[in-house]
């Protein structure tokens, strides 16, 4: 791979990926670099803090600045700032070191950080013209630490005329809990794209803000979510997302990645039962699931052909019943279960902090999501799950054992890793590593193949997927017969003896 760092340069953690300028916008403490997408030890020499891409060939600046948040903006071509600030409170965090998300959906930006110095007024903000926001309260938000936020078009060719949603990733303090101690959970929340707020109830505040507990079950362990991506291989119905989750105690040393339907996530908000307050004693509340009447049209749903129905054509016409309801109880009683209700992937040992998923295709033309995970210790894992099965693939270490990954980005067949020290620029499909066929077959890496004419392990394309491929790739079981006669046995993934050219297994 490929290093990027600079003398006196730190806390290499914001990218911004444009494949359509060829370069890595590259965020850092007081400084930010413009790379080569295709080497990234070239530098353009750009200092600027670069949040997002807009669709007018613009880009969208924020930056701390000393604790006074501000925005401006960017011309694409020279990368120079336009000298149009803007107060950035809300849209990105006084403190570099408070983690927040944000998202431009249709131009606009969408937000998740604190409203003010000590971070005790945390929002989800849209900054519209009429900014929209999340109520100051621990009901909607308890000292939450924000992950990841994704905008899902859900309202493109929707039966029911449902709205695009925008899906928020945190943790946070748990209201809901009987214990004697603060217990954090992992959570998802989601909010309505054409959200204008309500007329009386409500006011500039969202009237769509529901949020549900994000399962992701290792038995006794309680896991908080670290990093979220989302993969929509076709249309809306189609995306899942990938979630690591890290212990929230540090007895624990089991990591974790848990995969999300959006129909499952749809269900529960959608269709799930809420919890509500009890009061129980004089300063004792607590949650307890509704059972009593849900008012109609349904608290926290978007607008869609049933309310349209009733004559509710905006937010602003919603009833107050049905907004005082979602105003006090927000939290949805059944959690998001994990696909299958169990894991992707566990591994005990250095804890997970980032994740990006690609789509591979295979030689016999069936695609598999490779995950590549960063860690706390540096090193990057290359995953994928088979029926099942997990393998990982490798372990690379990037950075010292001290250095934690802090951000990754896919860029075609490019991974760009970064952390406090600098950034490594790999490539996702590293088939030369493997020189022989054993070791190239055994790998069940869904981009590589042995090919028999080259005697090499070469990246899967077009051409090899062919009835008359010389290519040899076994990914369910790690099958390396096929490969030539070496004279040499080794024990396979699948814990069978495989001799090369022999046909053999035996096992142990």
């Amino acid at each position: 791979g490929r290093l990027f760092r600079e003398e006196g340069v730190w806390n290499y953690t914001t990218m911004l990926l444009r494949e359509d300028l060829n370069m890595l916008i590259l965020g850092a403490r007081e400084a930010i670099f413009a790379l080569d997408l295709d080497d990234i030890t070239n530098d353009c020499k750009n200092y600027i803090r670069i949040l997002h891409k807009r669709n007018d060939h613009r880009m969208y600046v924020c930056g701390t600045k000393a604790f006074i948040p501000t925005c401006d903006y960017m011309v694409n071509g020279n990368l120079n700032l336009e000298g149009k600030q803007e107060d950035g409170k809300g849209k990105c965090p006084f403190d570099p070191a408070q983690r927040y998300t944000s998202e431009i959906v249709d131009g606009v930006l969408y937000s998740a950080t604190s409203l003010n110095f000590r971070g005790s007024e945390p929002v989800m903000m849209r900054s519209s013209e009429e900014s929209i926001r999340t109520e100051f309260s621990n009901t909607w938000l308890n000292e939450p630490h924000f992950i990841h936020m994704a905008h899902i078009r859900e309202g493109e060719s929707n039966p029911e005329g449902d709205d695009d949603k925008i899906y928020l990733f945190f943790s946070e303090t748990a209201v809901e809990y009987d214990s004697y101690t603060k217990v954090d959970v992992s959570r998802i929340a989601r909010v309505c794209k054409g959200d204008l707020g309500g007329l009386r109830t409500l006011q500039r505040k969202w009237t769509s803000f529901l949020k549900a507990r994000l399962d992701c079950p290792i038995p006794n362990n309680n896991l908080l979510v670290q990093d979220v991506f989302h993969l929509c291989p076709g249309d809306w119905t189609t995306c899942v997302f990938y979630a690591v989750f890290t212990p929230q105690l540090d007895s624990s040393q089991y990591s974790a990645v848990c995969a999300y339907k959006i129909e499952d996530i749809q269900t529960v908000f959608s269709k799930g039962k809420f919890k509500a307050p009890v009061p129980v004693e004089t300063s004792f509340v607590k949650w307890l699931m509704y059972s009593g009447d849900v008012p109609d049209p349904r608290p926290g749903a978007c607008i869609d052909n049933h309310a349209r129905k009733m004559g509710f054509t905006k937010s602003l016409d919603l009833p107050d019943k049905t907004l005082q309801f979602i105003k006090d109880k927000p939290l949805m009683d059944q959690a998001v279960k994990a696909n299958g209700e169990k894991p992707l992937l566990v591994k005990r040992g250095t804890a997970f902090t980032r994740i990006v998923v690609a789509t591979a295709m295979a030689l016999n033309r069936a695609s598999h999501q490779v995950m590549f995970i960063g860690t706390k210790s540096g090193s990057v894992l290359k995953a994928v799950n088979y029926d099942g099965e997990m393998v990982i693939m490798e372990e690379i270490q990037l950075f010292e054992p001290s250095e934690p990954v802090k951000i990754l980005r896919l860029s075609n067949t490019k991974l760009y890793v970064g952390s406090e020290v600098g950034v490594v620029q790999l490539s996702i499909s590293e088939c030369g590593r493997y020189h022989t066929c054993l070791d190239c077959v055994l790998a069940r890496d869904p981009y590589c193949g042995w090919d028999l004419n080259a005697d090499q392990c070469s990246t899967i394309n077009s051409t090899h997927r062919t009835r008359t491929s010389t290519m040899i790739q076994s990914l369910s079981d790690g099958d390396a017969s096929r490969c030539p006669q070496t004279g040499i046995c080794i024990i396979s993934q699948s814990r069978h003896t495989v001799c090369s050219g022999r046909n053999t297994k035996s096992y142990i």
